[in-house]
């Protein structure tokens, strides 16, 4: 079976090139986060996650910590969406913490190309599975993870992020003969 990045390339074969989404707006990058985007960085988090954002020192302290793996959207004026992914220290796990976009830009394959991307970059760093968490109502979460492989771990886990907070843990494999594992995750 092919990987998600054959079954998915991007055009022209390179993620760091602008692209459209699907309408005459401004073109869209998948760059690295930056300092200064911080504050558009929280307003997203904040559109998309309304009953549950990050707090701002906590976006701050991922970027601190993980900077390098947050990959944001950016039309040259403000943010679209982003995706944070952090790997163990061993190298053989990755999680990926948060992919959001926002509502005006969804159904344009944009959360695709950010995962996308997360996986080439793990494929090369010979990470063997890659984990997230997701709220077990979040359907199109849901498809979309299973349409790049991820499949869910046992059944939804009750309170896993706190009460009243269950979630499905999905897996990718990514390296031969794994089998996926629990572990502990936020978001989805």
């Amino acid at each position: 079976m092919a990987l998600p990045e054959e079954r998915f390339p991007f055009p022209g074969g390179r993620s760091d090139q602008a692209f459209f989404a699907d309408h005459g707006e401004r073109p869209l990058t998948m760059r690295g986060v930056t300092e200064a985007d911080l504050p558009e960085l929280l307003r997203v988090d904040r559109e998309v996650f309304p009953d549950d954002p990050y707090p701002y020192f906590v976006l701050r302290q991922h970027f601190d910590v993980h900077g390098d793996r947050i990959l944001v959207l950016d039309d040259g004026e403000c943010l679209h969406g982003y995706v944070l992914f952090v790997t163990t220290s061993d190298g053989y796990v990755c999680w990926v913490l948060s992919l959001a976009v926002s509502p005006d830009q969804r159904g344009r394959g944009l959360g695709r190309r950010l995962m996308l991307e997360v996986l080439r970059q793990l494929r090369r760093e010979r990470v063997h599975e890659v984990r997230l968490t997701v709220e077990p109502a979040n359907a199109a979460a849901i498809m979309l993870y299973r349409s790049l492989g991820f499949s869910a771990e046992g059944g939804v886990r009750r309170d896993y992020l706190g009460p009243g907070e269950d979630r499905l843990i999905m897996t990718l494999g990514t390296g031969p003969g794994l089998t996926p594992g629990p572990s502990g995750l936020r978001r989805g």
